[in-house]
């Protein structure tokens, strides 16, 4: 945001500044006060188990400019000595406040929704965009109706292009958060089994994701995985263009995909002259590649030349725990930690399985969370993926016992079951040598992240 008044924010978020402060200006919102830094103004906000007005005091000595609440008792106390924003709502505040800022933006939006890999996408579309563009893009994963705000928010009238993330876990949240990101293009990676235990069915979820889609105006385009089966139902809602890209078929294609030590080789297919360009990704995975290909398409279509975009694309750096190579005492980990669904195990499986080199391929899997009744076919799915593209399987918890037990009955005879990650890194310092590839993998909520602080290293 660029830097605007108190009052001036007052009257965009519908809350009413006390105690003064109309000589103070802020540029960047702030919900957290363990981020909070001098000159940011801090929104409380109310969750279940919290009240971020009891924070309010905290943001304030740690330098923000002010505060913005929705507990008038708060205020009324803080008022007296600091500068005080006061709202019914602080959500809706926010809300509102990053719709006006929207409103006052010139750049144009990439907005991205999908069952699987919407940050890899996030993160190749706007390395791609930033060979010819200002470009401000999501933060980590503020991607649902708290963060979408907080991405508006952070973009200033010089950025040229923005690529945001638009998250869902249940029913109706795609559609509003749309109408305030105001996508020019939109890409839609996949529909698969994520949060299926509150969406009930890939049909559902489907329906949701497409919400985005039908949000781009007739003057857009909307970009759709061509080896999805949903894309057509999906297609079919769209006012704007639609482009398709798959590995097997589409606009954009790709083959002669080749894992190499630091990433993967492949060419790109484009319809008419010259239709063959390598390229290149840092990261191993036929499923990146596909990540890459929607990335290179939303890029051409809003400005940048096929060359370019390509150029882009070697120089993008995923996020922490999306195959992140790590070698530890010659055994290359590939910490996929995380999050995970059945859809997400069997690609990251798959890429263990590809991986160069001649030692074995150990693969680490907890949990997998938000799957509902789906649970036994998706730890099915995921322990039979396991028997055909793994040597030797750990299962990390109770949870996870249910894909020991389907690889142990697809012929996987080499499973270990352990109850924690400190068991399961103890495990692999016994297990796991030089020239072994060892795939770390799980839901948020199973830590599979911290069995690397526990490796003897």
């Amino acid at each position: 945001m660029d830097s605007l008044p108190l009052a001036e924010i007052a009257a965009m978020s519908g809350s009413k500044l006390l105690n003064g402060g109309r000589g103070i200006t802020v540029s960047t919102v702030n919900k957290d006060t363990r981020t909070i830094r001098p000159g940011d103004l801090y929104i409380a906000l109310r969750g279940e188990n919290f009240d971020g007005n009891a924070f309010a005091a905290d943001a304030l000595a740690k330098g923000a400019a002010a505060v913005l609440l929705d507990s008038p008792a708060e205020a009324e106390k803080l008022a007296a000595t600091h500068p005080v924003l006061l709202a019914e709502d602080g959500l809706a505040a926010l809300t509102s406040l990053a719709s006006a800022w929207r409103a006052r933006l010139t750049l144009k939006v990439l907005a991205i929704t999908g069952s699987t890999g919407k940050t890899s996408v996030k993160e190749f579309a706007a390395a791609a965009l930033a060979t010819r563009f200002r470009v401000v893009k999501t933060e980590g994963n503020l991607n649902n109706h708290i963060g979408v705000p907080l991405s508006i928010l952070a973009a200033k009238t010089t950025d040229q292009v923005a690529v945001w993330e638009i998250g869902m876990n249940h029913p109706g949240e795609i559609a509003p958060l749309a109408e305030l990101a105001k996508p020019h293009c939109a890409i839609i990676t996949n529909i698969g089994t994520a949060h299926i235990e509150h969406m009930k069915s890939r049909e559902a979820i489907a329906r949701e994701k497409g919400a985005l889609a039908e949000a781009v105006p007739a003057d857009g385009t909307v970009i759709l995985c061509a080896d999805d089966d949903m894309s057509g139902s999906i297609a079919a809602r769209c006012q704007a263009k639609v482009l398709l890209a798959g590995l097997t078929r589409g606009e954009l294609t790709a083959d002669s995909i080749t894992p190499t030590p630091t990433g993967t080789d492949f060419n790109i297919h484009t319809p008419g002259k010259d239709a063959l360009h390598p390229a290149t990704i840092p990261v191993q995975g036929r499923h990146m590649v596909q990540n890459a290909l929607l990335a290179v398409a939303a890029g051409i279509e809003l400005g940048v030349p096929l060359s370019a975009a390509i150029k882009g694309l070697s120089r993008a750096r995923l996020a922490e725990g999306r195959l992140e190579q790590k070698n530890i005492r010659g055994v290359i980990y590939l910490d996929d930690s995380y999050n995970a669904n059945p859809d997400s195990m069997e690609a990251a499986l798959d890429t263990l399985h590809s991986m160069p080199g001649s030692g074995r391929r150990i693969a680490v899997l907890g949990k997998m969370g938000e799957l509902g009744d789906y649970g036994p076919e998706g730890c099915r799915r995921t322990g039979n993926a396991a028997a055909r593209l793994a040597d030797i399987l750990v299962t990390v918890g109770t949870e996870a016992r249910p894909i020991a037990e389907a690889a142990r009955a697809s012929g996987l005879n080499r499973i270990h079951e352990v109850e924690n990650t400190a068991a399961a890194a103890r495990m692999l310092d016994q297990l796991a040598r030089p020239g072994d590839v060892v795939l770390i993998k799980g839901s948020r909520s199973a830590r599979m992240e911290t069995i690397f602080p526990n490796l003897d290293n």
